[in-house]
């Protein structure tokens, strides 16, 4: 069974390997998102991560396909990635010294079955100064990602707690993910054994 995983994002190659995963393909979805403004963050996210792997399984059927998709979101405000810098300052300087929701939608697809949920972490901010705001801003970490940082590099210095799941912030639940890939015959801590101390 291939594994592919529907996303370019480098923070969820990691975890992936990480869980034992390897080898697998990288595949991203290049469609364009649809964006349903009726949904709410949790709704949103399952949906996109369910167009994303539609989309890879169409053309890999035979593969099983991961994808997913994250928001932030603050008083009912949904926060993607920045377009530009001062987008990205805008974001930081609204979290600030409050606590924000991320969600991570996961769709794991093999054919025509396809089992799709999300995860929901609470992420607090200390207090943020402009200068701080600038700083981060000018490392270039926030553009890529969802509510304009990055909470396993340099944005680990803007967070004061969470509640909930770590990986999930990074943008891929771990957690969930091994138990929906269990539910298509995938053990990663099996898989992890067998190449620890081979049969």
């Amino acid at each position: 069974m291939q594994i592919i995983l529907a996303s370019q994002s480098p923070r969820r190659r990691e975890l992936l390997e990480r869980m034992g995963l390897s080898p697998f393909e990288v595949i991203p979805a290049r469609g364009e998102e649809v964006m349903d403004p009726a949904l709410d963050a949790a709704g949103l996210v399952e949906a996109l991560s369910q167009q994303k792997a539609a989309e890879v399984s169409a053309a890999r059927p035979e593969g099983l396909v991961i994808a997913a998709d994250t928001v932030v979101a603050l008083d009912g405000l949904i926060l993607g990635k920045p377009r530009d810098r001062r987008q990205a300052e805008e974001m930081l300087s609204r979290l600030s010294g409050r606590s924000h929701t991320v969600y991570t939608g996961l769709t794991v697809r093999m054919g025509a079955r396809a089992v799709t949920g999300h995860e929901a972490t609470r992420v607090r901010f200390r207090p943020l100064s402009a200068a701080d705001i600038a700083h981060y801003a000018a490392t270039g970490e926030p553009m890529d990602k969802a509510g304009a940082y990055g909470i396993q590099g340099y944005g680990s210095m803007l967070v004061e707690g969470i509640e909930g799941d770590y990986y999930n912030v990074m943008g891929l639940p771990v957690c969930r993910l091994a138990a929906i890939l269990a539910r298509f015959g995938v053990d990663p801590l099996a898989m992890a054994a067998r190449k620890e101390r081979p049969l």
